[in-house]
């Protein structure tokens, strides 16, 4: 079964991919404890999010961990479970409601185009995700040096 985790069928170029991705997160992980006002328990409080303390921390430590799983192209398809759900959340909970102008986190923004421009990292960060978990790491990666047949196999 772990096998089957693992398995890559990706080319070497996702490599590009899972840097941008496991980069972007680890960062603002990390950002939600360096500026936990403004990035962390502070801003999931603005946005209304209860236990805003604990759901910061928890999201910062999974957004550290998994993105360094992704970066080094470890376990990169269950590391991308929890991350395309932290980004639907973020945009079903901070962004989406811009549409009706709605958004604490973002007074005086509406609409579509607002809704976009907001939005633009999330859904990046989505959609590398899904192509993460859909394709594996890729040939440059952990998961494929671990489930290769031939250990001398260079990768594609």
């Amino acid at each position: 079964m772990l096998k089957s985790a693992l398995f890559t069928r990706a080319p070497a170029a996702a490599v590009l991919i899972r840097l941008y991705v496991g980069l972007v997160f680890a960062c603002e992980g990390w950002l939600k404890f360096a500026r936990a006002n403004s990035l962390g328990a502070g801003r999931f409080h603005k946005a209304g999010i209860p236990a805003p303390s604990f759901f910061a921390n928890l999201d910062g430590v999974f957004e550290i961990g998994c993105g360094v799983l992704i970066l080094i192209g470890l376990l990169t398809r269950l590391a991308a479970v929890p991350m395309i759900i932290d980004m639907l959340g973020a945009l079903l909970i901070t962004k989406l409601p811009i549409i009706w102008g709605q958004a604490p986190l973002f007074r005086g923004q509406h609409g579509w185009w607002d809704f976009i421009h907001e939005s633009r990292v999330d859904l990046a960060q989505l959609c590398g995700s899904l192509f993460l978990l859909l394709a594996g790491a890729g040939a440059w990666s952990l998961d494929a040096y671990l489930t290769r047949e031939d250990p001398g196999q260079v990768p594609r």
